[in-house]
């Protein structure tokens, strides 16, 4: 679904799904894409698991019909110019970084959608809960299915408080009780970070042995001026393996970043005192925020990096 850009290209306008030639085009751009991902993996740290599927839409989002995602609101239009100033400038500590860079968590939509790698998800399900990993940082949401009422409002998690409930063969789970201010509904938690008035109401239906629709309805009216919704098929390959994602709070990344932006600041400092102009700054770039909410959209036989 890499290939599947998150809002609707403006020259698909009114289409849901590519035509024959355009399906065609994107699955063979996906699977040269595919080849040199594994070629250019050989070796290093992690790999690329060598089975994919090329899919017909045109987005993933689906509603509104025209598979753009709603207006900011005005709230939300200033969120996002504070936090876009904070992760494009030198931090000044640690909690200018992303949730994401943190690796704290990429929440409840950044672990859903695509990213290059680590998307794995795990669902067990038991006669009263059902519990969902994902395997990009260390994420478990651990969901009841007792008809309990949601936590007091005073009680705010990253993940928010999610309840389950099955309608015939589809799992419907609410989610609300969200940190405000956290992670966004763009890959790996970018995006304008959600507010504590996010509700989630996500659908998963298996429409086949191996294949699960995942339908989420975004709404949170302090971020977006109108609801919205994301499809994604959920599908399995023979052998996949979830693996931990040793990725924690503290770890070399966070350190290395705030020592180079101190190492910044005194550089700057010593060319001041010397008379001579700051030498250039680094281009800071933390987990990507913009009004839209994810990156742009290429086009349909295009890959999304």
């Amino acid at each position: 679904m890499r290939s599947v850009p998150m809002q609707r290209p403006e020259q698909l306008a009114g289409r849901a799904e590519l035509n024959d030639e355009e399906f065609a085009q994107r699955a063979a751009s996906q699977a040269k894409a595919r080849e040199q991902e594994r070629n250019r993996s050989t070796g290093t740290a992690f790999g690329f698991d060598v089975g994919f599927r090329a899919f017909r839409q045109t987005s993933i989002v689906v509603e509104p019909a025209d598979g753009r995602i709603p207006p900011l609101t005005p709230e939300a239009q200033q969120r996002t110019a504070r936090v876009t100033a904070q992760r494009s400038t030198a931090p000044a500590s640690w909690e200018d970084r992303s949730f994401y860079d943190r690796c704290i968590t990429r929440g409840v939509l950044g672990s859903a959608l695509p990213v290059i790698y680590g998307n794995g998800n795990e669902i067990l399900q038991t006669p009263g809960y059902v519990a969902i990993t994902y395997e990009m940082v260390h994420d478990t949401r651990i969901i009841p299915l007792d008809g309990r009422s949601h936590v007091s409002p005073k009680v705010r998690l990253y993940l928010g408080d999610a309840r389950g409930h099955w309608e015939n063969n589809t799992l419907v789970v609410e989610t609300t009780n969200f940190k405000g201010n956290t992670t966004g509904a763009g890959p790996n938690g970018g995006g304008t970070p959600a507010s504590e008035a996010l509700r989630l109401v996500e659908r998963f239906t298996r429409v086949a042995d191996d294949r699960i629709d995942y339908e989420v309805t975004i709404d949170d009216p302090q971020t977006y001026t109108r609801p919205w919704k994301i499809l994604l098929p959920f599908t399995t390959q023979p052998g996949y393996q979830v693996l931990p994602y040793e990725c924690h709070e503290g770890n070399l990344a966070i350190a290395n970043i705030l020592s180079a932006a101190r190492a910044e600041d005194r550089a700057a400092a010593d060319a001041q005192k010397k008379g001579l102009p700051p030498p250039p700054s680094s281009a800071w770039q933390g987990n990507e925020v913009n009004g839209a909410g994810a990156p742009p959209a290429p086009p349909p036989g295009g890959q999304q990096r």
